[in-house]
């Protein structure tokens, strides 16, 4: 089977972890380690989040303009959103790549590439920010940040993230070049943070970056639909989809459907699980294939069935919230 595997950015860095080198690198070893199986019986493309490394560049950068700005301007920034996204691309990309060649041993082999996604510049996004990048801040750190920064803050379960637009992606400009890959049998890391954003100028003669994040999970359900996956994956730091997450209530679904989810979106936070929810109902509703929503540690058990949340295609036997058909 072709699979898509969206790595999920606070999968590879846990939350309350150190932003390092090191530590993302350990996880990125128990990550692939974890995929290897899968990927000497499937044909895996790989994608990957970048919420906590692009916003550490972000603050890196901050840091570094501190006091560089004229009396009563803010500095200008020296590196806008598109440039820190293919940063994190090729770093992170870097790490995946060498891991999982080490453990591989060269078969299949692994190629990373850099992946520009186009976006529309009148998307609502750019004026309602709802991507969290970045770590997390008590309430009082938050404000003082916004205060020096102008960035913009919102809760993230009990902490406050930075979050910045995040339009829905239109075209994957490196589909060719990843399908002669595939074609060749490479393992593929691609559409790395969503992709790095690009706009069309007038006329289509040219392009630019922009400053936003995509979502990286709904760029991957565009690339395992342009790539004709036949199932798609996010791996996350949760176990699946919960109604009602974080309460005493908090029931996590099975075997669902696009139509019953869709009933659902209000249970789920548009800069989190939201974003997950709504690609793996586009990718099931537009290929019949399925998708699935589950945490790192269940890998093995997703590749088999019996873990995470499996969408399926709509059926008159929908699941009903809270169940499981498995």
């Amino acid at each position: 089977m072709r699979i898509v595997v969206a790595l999920g950015g606070n999968a590879l860095l846990r939350r309350g972890q150190p932003l390092t080198a090191e530590v993302q690198r350990q996880n990125i070893r128990t990550a692939v380690s974890m995929i290897v199986p899968a990927a000497k019986e499937h044909q895996l493309i790989l994608t990957h989040g970048n919420g906590p490394q692009i916003g550490l560049l972000a603050l890196e950068q901050a840091a570094c303009m501190k006091g560089s700005g004229t009396r009563g301007t803010r500095a200008p920034v020296l590196y806008p959103f598109d440039i820190l996204g293919a940063e994190t691309e090729g770093m992170i990309g870097y790490m995946i790549e060498q891991e999982l060649g080490n453990l591989l041993g060269g078969e299949p082999p692994v190629a990373t590439v850099l992946t520009m996604v186009d976006v529309d510049p009148t998307d609502p996004a750019f004026e309602n920010p709802e991507k969290f990048i970045g770590p997390g801040y008590e309430r009082e750190e938050a404000d003082r940040i916004r205060k020096s920064t102008g960035w913009i803050f919102k809760k993230d379960n009990e902490i406050w993230r930075r979050v910045v637009p995040s339009p829905r992606p239109l075209c994957i400009h490196e589909i060719r070049p990843i399908g002669w890959l595939l074609e060749k049998g490479t393992l593929v890391i691609c559409t790395g943070g969503g992709g790095i954003p690009v706009v069309r100028d007038q006329g289509n003669t040219g392009m630019r970056g922009v400053e936003a994040v995509i979502d990286k999970d709904l760029a991957s359900g565009l690339l395992a639909r342009d790539l004709g996956a036949d199932c798609f994956i996010m791996v996350t730091d949760v176990k699946g989809v919960f109604l009602d997450y974080g309460k005493p209530s908090e029931q996590m679904l099975g075997t669902t459907t696009p139509r019953t989810l869709r009933k659902l979106m209000d249970h789920f936070p548009p800069g989190s699980m939201g974003p997950k929810v709504d690609a793996a109902c586009e990718f099931v509703e537009k290929t019949g294939g399925d998708a699935v929503i589950g945490s790192l540690e269940d890998i093995g058990r997703i590749f088999a069935g019996r873990a995470g949340t499996r969408v399926r295609p709509d059926s008159s036997d929908d699941v009903s919230p809270g169940q499981d058909k498995r």
